[in-house]
């Protein structure tokens, strides 16, 4: 069997709550700066969201805009923003050989909410529901409408992953460009999940939507009086392409994908198996050639929900316990749950410490759960350790999907 290709990370586009770019993005979370805000939503009222400020106009014209969808949005802002990042022009690679995989939660809830509120002002009477509907629900189209943007002709289209979604896009990408499908990818995941009522309806039903005096301390990973997920939209889309080809090109390297792994826990709907959880990150780490101590971040999923926490810090534990070289944060408590982007958001997040050789904390820790608890923990204050080398994504769903990813220091 050949040996398969390298694949590094050339160029990083975002929108995030707490920033629009890595270099803000990043300087916020080692600043503490919370992204979390009032937010408000028919059916639901006053709560609390991670919403998304990009200049929607830098890169799409008012017609583009009302036309398409804002998953549509965020990931042509970010897939342009991730182009210019990597030092690419239009035309470096042939059109025919870009792919666009980009992971999301779910798609057409917001459009289909929007259409049945509109119908009810009109008695129901359906001439009045928009022709734009499929187009707008259909589940490729935050991918097809990036290649409309962009003039791209290559495979476009979405992975249904839960919240693991966002690194299922960074997987897929990879894997085409290793099979030669195609010379460069789009890699990454989206969310425009605040515009939807029935996401924070179905967590509202559940106990498990966050609540705080303070919307900046809502989303409180590990914390003993955290009590739900703070719901967030955002995108986070990489220009991946394999190393020979960025060396060529004299691309500057963010880092190389070098281990991964996506497995089911067939246990529950919603809760979470650390079993499976162990597992996956286990195969992450033989693939890579490593053990425990070979990685220097893991960026936890953790979502503030009571359980969900404990179950996933049980699986962490049992790898990484012994690891003294091993530091431990979570990206949500800044930003909340950006559910399809999450993988890709929070992953965005860590690589800078390639470069600082610092890794930013979990912030809103009052109270640490000691349930929690985990060796190499990084909570409040940024650590400077001198030197990262490697870091582990983990991202996990509902339905029991769970992904990893490890990125090494180019």
């Amino acid at each position: 069997m050949a040996e398969l290709s390298r694949i590094v990370i050339t160029g990083v586009g975002l929108t995030s709550p707490n920033g629009d770019d890595l270099a803000s993005y990043r300087a916020n979370l080692l600043n503490g700066v919370s992204g979390v805000e009032p937010y408000e939503i028919r059916h639901i009222g006053k709560t609390l969201a991670g919403i998304c400020h990009f200049d929607t106009g830098k890169h799409q014209k008012r017609k583009e805009l009302r036309r398409g969808t804002r998953a549509g949005s965020i990931s042509i802002y970010c897939a342009n923003e991730a182009m210019n990042d990597a030092g690419l022009e239009k035309g470096y690679y042939a059109s025919a050989r870009t792919g666009i995989y980009v992971g999301i939660t779910e798609h057409g809830n917001v459009e289909t909410e929007n259409e049945v509120h509109a119908l009810g002002q009109y008695d129901n009477d359906v001439a009045f529901w928009s022709h734009h509907h499929n187009p707008r629900t259909v589940a490729n189209n935050p991918a097809g409408e990036v290649t409309l943007n962009m003039d791209l002709h290559g495979p476009a289209y979405c992975l249904g992953g839960a919240c693991a979604a966002g690194n299922l896009g960074l997987i897929q990408a990879m894997q085409m460009l290793q099979l030669g499908d195609v010379d460069m990818a789009f890699g990454g995941g989206v969310s425009e999940s605040i515009h939807t009522f029935g996401i924070f309806a179905s967590f509202m039903s559940q106990g498990a939507l966050a609540t705080h005096a303070d919307p900046t301390a809502a989303s409180r990973p590990f914390d003993k009086d955290r009590n739900g997920i703070v719901v967030s939209e955002g995108g986070c889309l990489y220009v991946l392409e394999r190393l020979e080809d960025a060396q060529k090109r004299g691309a500057k390297i963010y880092g190389e994908i070098i281990g991964h792994a996506v497995n089911s826990d067939a246990a529950d709907f919603v809760l979470p198996l650390p079993e499976r959880q162990n597992q996956c990150m286990r195969t992450a780490l033989d693939r890579a050639g490593m053990s425990p101590e070979d990685i220097h971040i893991v960026n936890t999923h953790a979502t503030s929900t009571n359980q969900g926490d404990i179950q996933e810090c049980t699986a962490v534990r049992e790898v990484f316990g012994d690891s003294s070289k091993t530091r431990i944060n979570n990206t949500k408590s800044y930003i909340g749950h950006t559910m399809g982007a999450a993988g890709a958001l929070e992953l965005a997040g860590n690589l800078p410490s390639f470069t600082d050789g610092i890794v930013h904390p979990t912030i809103n820790v009052d109270n640490l759960d000691p349930a929690c608890d985990m060796r190499g923990l990084v909570l409040n204050t940024p650590e400077d350790v001198g030197q990262v080398d490697t870091i582990l994504n983990l991202s996990f769903g509902m339905l029991g999907i769970n992904s990893a990813v490890i990125i090494r220091r180019f």
